[in-house]
């Protein structure tokens, strides 16, 4: 191994210790692996520059100030005072429903923006009936993942597995070519967490109590499923309010149709909001959520190192190497192990990029088709439950329901083991070598 590589490594051992132990902002561990990257040389400034400017940040903070535009048009409580009144009917029936309808949204949709919205949402609605909110957000994160594995356009893992699948010569996937995996993944992995998450994530996550103290406000004596008491209502104002979802929508769809980046698309929607006074600029700012931004940033940094440095694809090719007289089973089932492990370490993009191109040269030195080991890269790519940095959404959520790292891997673990299973047997069924 290298000089950088083994710092890198070591940076990347103690930054997951850190995290673990809980002692020290999530934030701050991962800009000082950044900082011990940079003045180590194993990173340039430019590549920390990059980082902080990276399609992901310029995306989420954009959707950030649009979703806060919306709180303050009054939607968002509207939003949350209809969804009060149908929890308020059926319980917790009523959020897992919520979840539910999110997952669905997440199949055709980025996932990213429908946890930006619908998580404040699932949080308020839980501590006005005294659930939990920590028992919900979780599972929205990963219900957001799961549907986004069930077309082409739910997650920017496929769309990019296949253009870099179409750069190695392999012709492009069907928006709904994976449905008949994505399905059974997203199905089977949603009743696990509606079954065994509250258990697995233990008694101290799911006390009322801790779930009020979180909302950071007293609860007067009233009636349960009032959602005026745990936060200020704002009048709604129709004219801000349609302007607002009218950015957020075009933001996705332009996305969905491929005419721009969802980063372009919702910078120019955040922007034309602040344009059009629906949201001040002093507004805008203060709807940003820096500590989300600085901890994915200061990951991506961590992302960098590993690419850059050749630790990454030094295990990955060292593996394959390893693959050579397999049978094609075993190499598919190898290769989703691969990535699914790369994904809880790396972004989603950069293990998309690394490992595609793997993916394909590996089938062909097998003769066999190379669609079945594009669709596991694009499952496993998503497939991030065990760590809350792997994916956006779980950053999210992370830091909203104040969990613990190992939070995540209780209930994310079995997840993953879970939808593996799932995923490789719908593969061979769906997509035969």
């Amino acid at each position: 191994m290298t000089l950088d590589q083994i710092i890198t490594l070591l940076v990347l051992a103690c930054v997951v210790a850190a995290l673990i132990l809980d002692k020290v902002r999530a934030d701050v561990v991962a800009l000082t692996g950044a900082a011990v990257l940079l003045m180590t040389g194993v990173v340039r400034p430019v590549d920390v520059q990059g980082a902080f400017a990276s399609p992901a940040i310029i995306a989420l903070a954009s959707l950030f100030v649009i979703s806060y535009a919306l709180e303050l048009s009054g939607l968002l409580d509207r939003a949350i005072e209809n969804a009060v009144a149908m929890c308020r009917r059926l319980g917790a029936t009523g959020v897992w429903l919520l979840l539910g309808i999110a997952g669905l949204f997440s199949s055709v949709l980025n996932s990213t923006p429908i946890v930006v919205l619908t998580a404040p949402v699932v949080k308020d609605v839980a501590a006005s009936l005294q659930l939990p909110a920590k028992r919900f957000l979780m599972p929205l994160s990963y219900i957001t993942i799961l549907g986004g594995c069930c077309t082409l356009l739910g997650t920017s893992t496929n769309l990019l597995v296949d253009d870099m699948a179409r750069i190695a010569g392999q012709s492009r996937f069907g928006i709904f070519e994976i449905t008949p995996v994505g399905v059974p993944v997203a199905l089977v992995g949603g009743l696990y967490l509606l079954l065994f998450s509250g258990k697995l994530m233990g008694t101290r996550m799911l006390e009322p109590a801790d779930a009020l103290a979180d909302a950071d406000m007293a609860i007067p004596d009233g009636p349960i499923g009032n959602a005026e008491l745990f936060a200020e209502r704002r009048p709604l104002q129709p004219a801000k309010a349609a302007m607002a979802l009218a950015a957020f929508v075009g933001a996705i769809l332009l996305a969905a149709l491929n005419v721009a980046p969802i980063a372009a698309t919702a910078f120019a929607g955040a922007v034309l909001l602040i344009l059009l006074r629906v949201i001040s600029a002093d507004q805008a700012y203060g709807g940003l959520r820096p500590q989300i931004l600085i901890l994915i940033a200061g990951m991506v940094v961590l992302g960098i190192a590993m690419a850059q440095s050749g630790l990454a694809s030094t295990a990955t090719t060292t593996l394959i190497a390893q693959l050579e007289g397999v049978s094609p089973l075993t190499a598919l089932i190898v290769l989703y192990g691969l990535t699914m492990v790369l994904t809880e370490l790396l972004s989603n993009a950069t293990v998309a990029v690394l490992v595609t191109p793997v993916a394909v040269a590996l089938a062909e030195s097998l003769g066999v088709s190379p669609r079945p080991f594009l669709v596991v890269v694009m499952i496993a790519g998503s497939a991030s439950f065990a760590t809350p940095f792997g994916y956006q959404t779980n950053v999210i959520v992370y830091q909203l329901g104040r969990y613990r790292y190992t939070d995540f891997l209780r209930v994310g673990l079995p997840l993953n083991l879970i939808t593996a299973v799932v995923a490789i047997t719908a593969t061979r069924i769906a997509f035969p070598f």
